[in-house]
């Protein structure tokens, strides 16, 4: 029987990356069903909803979809369509691996880390006060009574929340995540040196947790430090977990270390509980001055699909699809003009010539 998949197509050269990543899926046999749904800008022109309830119940539905990126017109009046996907279907951990393939330009050669991202909370709340209105200077008075600290009466304010049980869901998806993928270390990194009562609440919730898994060793870092000694020596770390912000910050910092968002894929997964919904999707945008020419990278989307495929159960042909990958990145022949040396004059492969090589490797 045939696995049913949500497919997002999005924006840009969503469309095309997303097709070719198909193509590989169904090149390894394993039989898919796929729910192609809107999201985005071309929904929102659509259908006026960048985020349509069709395709929040097509997710419902199948379980796990594979996503293209997308766009937010300001009109829609939403912030994000990818934070309001998350925060509707509670898509909680955000799993970004980082790792090195043969081939791909890049100053290290020695990479293999996974980031786990707070999806829900952290600065990334949508709570914001605008500066010079009724309620930033009510909260304004209200910090100057309560804590006898002067916030300046020209601020715009966010709020950062961290919550305790948030906090302990995503360090034990973390530690999960290390355990069923064989890995052996989880670093947890927040400024809890400053911000005792927020990232401080967060790396007690880690150690605590931490505690329960002990066949995995557990350290922690200072965001800071971490970036510092991310650049030094990758190779140091393993799995890293969270807050939100951190995350996204460290995860592109992670994409950059390895050639770039073009190979980075990820995964985004909540729901009920860490494993009951799943959205994969390439980390980069929609890059629309590459739209329709046949020109973007499909690599990052196509290891998401890899991930995907390992979420449904199908871990020989998610293996079996990153080996080909990593076979064509380190041929070097069939690769976009994103993965091209400076020194390397050989003409790029287009999005399809790519996924076309691919197929052939498996």
């Amino acid at each position: 029987m045939a696995t049913r998949v949500t497919l997002i197509p999005g924006d840009g050269i969503g469309p095309e990356v997303t097709e070719a990543a198909r193509r590989v899926v169904d090149a390894t046999g394993i039989p898919i069903d796929w729910d192609v749904k809107p999201m985005g800008a071309e929904a929102f022109a659509a259908t006026g909803d960048p985020l349509p309830q069709e395709t929040l119940d097509a997710i419902r539905a199948s379980r796990v979809a594979l996503k293209g990126p997308i766009d937010t017109p300001a009109v829609t009046g939403l912030r994000s369509t990818n934070m309001a996907l998350r925060n509707t279907l509670d898509l909680f951990a955000n799993i970004r691996p980082c790792k090195h393939y043969e081939g791909v330009p890049s100053r290290y050669d020695d990479v293999d880390l996974v980031v786990v991202r707070e999806n829900t909370e952290g600065m990334y709340t949508g709570i914001e006060l605008e500066q010079g209105t009724l309620e930033v200077t009510e909260l304004i008075r209200f910090v100057k009574a309560t804590t006898g600290l002067a916030v300046r009466p020209d601020s715009g304010i966010s709020v950062k929340e961290i919550s305790e049980g948030r906090s302990e869901r995503i360090v034990r998806a973390a530690f999960d995540w290390a355990v069923e993928h064989g890995r052996a270390k989880v670093t947890a990194s927040h400024k809890a040196n400053i911000m005792k009562f927020s990232d401080g609440l967060f790396l007690e919730v880690a150690r605590r947790v931490a505690a329960s898994y002990p066949q995995i060793a557990f350290d922690d870092r200072i965001i800071d430090a971490l970036c510092m000694q991310l650049i030094q020596a990758p190779e140091r770390f393993d799995v890293l977990v969270m807050p939100n912000m951190y995350g996204d910050l460290v995860a592109e910092l992670g994409a950059g270390l390895i050639g770039g968002t073009g190979v980075a894929p990820g995964g985004h997964l909540g729901g009920d509980g860490a494993r009951e919904l799943a959205v994969f999707e390439a980390t980069h945008g929609t890059a629309s001055r590459l739209a329709r020419t046949n020109r973007a990278d499909p690599i990052g989307v196509t290891l998401s699909a890899a991930m995907m495929l390992r979420h449904i159960g199908e871990a020989e042909a998610g293996d079996a699809v990153e080996r080909a990958v990593a076979a064509v990145l380190a041929d070097g022949t069939s690769v976009t003009f994103d993965l091209r040396a400076p020194d390397d004059d050989r003409p790029a492969a287009g999005t399809f010539g790519v996924a076309d090589a691919i197929v052939a490797a498996l």
